[in-house]
């Protein structure tokens, strides 16, 4: 007889890779505004608030238009979590240089800081190129409360008690 369920602490085990998918979307550049809305509304939804909130929403948003863009003008939203971290999949159909920057442009330089800005923004930036276009993920850790209700560590190991000053 075998056990067909999936070890929920086992990142080999096929639902726990997937995580719980939460948002899954197709976009255009008339829909990049609701789009992130809806991700706003479910990342909150998960805990993720105050200026770790904004700052995964706008790393999703940057390569979000970076698809539209660069990207063939459309792409697919894909936002799931996985245990307490949030990972957010931006795939596209463009044809992508051979070098995708993820550097900060000169100052003269319209654009260009898209990458940049959602490495720094979001807790990870994976840049996957495919023979089709190219997929973007990032990853961001929630922060869970601890028994006593502290707050642990926030991305940059200190603690992130603005979180509670937020409105709810």
């Amino acid at each position: 007889m075998t056990d067909d369920t999936a070890d929920p602490g086992d990142p080999t085990s096929a639902p726990a890779a997937d995580g719980v998918p939460l948002l899954s979307q197709d976009f255009t550049e008339a829909t990049v505004t609701t789009l992130r809305h809806a991700l706003h509304a479910h990342v909150t939804a998960v805990g993720l608030i105050g200026d770790d909130g904004y700052d995964f929403v706008l790393a999703v948003h940057e390569l979000v238009t970076n698809a539209v863009r660069h990207g063939g003008g459309q792409g697919h939203l894909e936002l799931r979590r996985h245990q307490d971290v949030l990972i957010c999949e931006i795939v596209d159909q463009g044809q992508s240089p051979a070098n995708l920057p993820v550097r900060l442009s000169e100052v003269d330089t319209a654009g260009g800081r898209g990458l940049w800005l959602a490495h720094q923004l979001a807790g990870g930036l994976i840049l996957t190129r495919r023979p089709d276009g190219v997929t973007a993920t990032v990853t961001v850790c929630l922060q869970p409360a601890t028994a006593d209700g502290a707050l642990t560590p926030g991305r940059n190991g200190q603690s992130d008690d603005r979180a509670q000053d937020q409105p709810g």
